[in-house]
């Protein structure tokens, strides 16, 4: 199910945090990365696994305000519920200093679906755009010395996209409605990231993740063609998305032995991943279509700095609470926004709580809000004026072992 269900994510295409404890401190990570999740968030930080821990959590996302408004329409989107999941296994190596793991990340993805929307071609039809992203990442860390611990991780990403737009609709040599899907990838990629501990209060992290192409191929498509009917077309190709390259630095600070507080700035290259988005549709099945179809949408996103602040209180030797605030400024030039995309949102706030069931057993809860973030552009389809809007809540739990 996580893998094929886009997450309508925050940090661009991607998720603020990985894991309950990552994401309820707001995605402050970096320096701090004591679970499995630290397989996708700074590998180095599994060295704090001393002996075998297993972590599984899940996250619903419930969507408020994710709307398509225009001179024709106000539209609510029609998936207003999303799921995803995750985990990791990690246990230490005996007779060296290390510790190495496993995990599955559902890493982010975007997309909407819009059943009723009235086009400029005077019908009432079905737009909808669903891409998701995840991976299996295989990593080890290991102590270097008393203050530094080194990591890495190699990852099989898979994305997949299920496209659909006024199918429908048919207005001879103006426009061709269709529907996509099959189009996906398996790629690798790698992550690197280095813990450091100044002294007993203070602890430094750095973490890089090196870009990773991502082509959608072998896909099919049903072109609606107006005088040639409906065509299929057996080979289709999605070329123009990628995970970014990423570079990350963070501090924790614990004053005492009950407060931990951290915090994070992610440089993520969108400039880089995300420029011309080409659409391929070849073979089809009737010989009177055309032989080849070709679309080049400009995306050109912006490169995004992104700011994390968490906090950690022990309240008692059952308890933890936190809390959390992630800001991103959003990387879609205003001219390429899209409701489809739903990658706008800036802001959101954490809140959350970890509960000691027993000595191996941890349950860890909270809710992530995903204020509101409205963009007005000027479409190409839909006219002057038009609104992109999205908004929502995510609900966040996992369950830890540790023995």
């Amino acid at each position: 199910m996580a893998l094929s269900l886009p997450v309508r994510a925050t940090n661009g295409i991607l998720l603020i945090g990985y894991g309950a404890e990552s994401t309820l401190m707001g995605g402050a990570d970096t320096a701090v990365a004591r679970d499995t999740s630290a397989l996708n968030t700074n590998p180095a930080g599994l060295v704090q696994i001393k002996s075998k821990q297993f972590d599984a959590y899940g996250s619903v996302l419930r969507t408020t305000h994710l709307e398509q408004v225009d001179g024709r329409n106000d539209q609510h989107a029609d998936n207003r519920y999303t799921l995803l999941a995750g985990g990791g296994y990690a246990q230490a190596l005996e007779d060296l200093p290390c510790t190495a793991g496993i995990g599955f990340f559902t890493q982010g993805g975007a997309g909407a679906v819009f059943k009723h929307i009235n086009t400029p071609f005077g019908t009432n039809d079905e737009m909808y755009s669903l891409f998701g992203i995840a991976k299996i990442t295989p990593g080890m860390a290991c102590q270097v010395n008393d203050r530094l611990s080194v990591g890495a991780v190699l990852s099989i990403n898979y994305a997949s996209i299920k496209q659909g737009f006024f199918y429908n609709t048919s207005v001879p040599n103006v426009f061709s409605g269709f529907k996509n899907k099959g189009a996906d990838t398996i790629r690798p990629g790698f992550k690197v990231g280095v813990q450091y501990r100044l002294d007993e209060q203070w602890t430094l992290g750095f973490s890089y993740t090196e870009k990773t192409e991502l082509p959608l191929t072998g896909g099919t498509s049903l072109v609606n063609n107006g005088a040639s009917g409906v065509v299929r077309y057996r080979d289709l190709s999605i070329k123009g998305f990628a995970l970014p390259r990423e570079v990350a630095i963070g501090a924790a600070f614990k004053p005492d032995d009950r407060w931990l507080l951290s915090a994070k700035i992610n440089w993520i290259q969108w400039s880089d991943a995300i420029k011309d988005v080409t659409t391929t549709w070849q073979d089809p099945d009737n010989s009177s279509a055309a032989s080849q179809l070709r679309t080049v949408n400009p995306q050109n996103w912006h490169d995004q700095l992104v700011y994390a602040l968490g906090a950690a209180y022990r309240y008692d030797d059952k308890t933890t609470l936190y809390a959390g605030y992630n800001y991103g400024k959003n990387p879609v030039p205003r001219q390429n926004s899209s409701a489809l995309l739903a990658a706008t949102l800036e802001q959101h706030i954490t809140l959350g709580m970890a509960r000691k069931l027993d000595s191996n057993w941890k349950i860890t809860s909270g809710i992530e809000w995903l204020l509101p973030k409205d963009v007005t552009y000027n479409s190409n389809v839909f006219g002057q004026n038009t609104e992109a809007n999205n908004g929502g809540f995510f609900l966040h739990m996992m369950l830890s072992k540790q023995w």
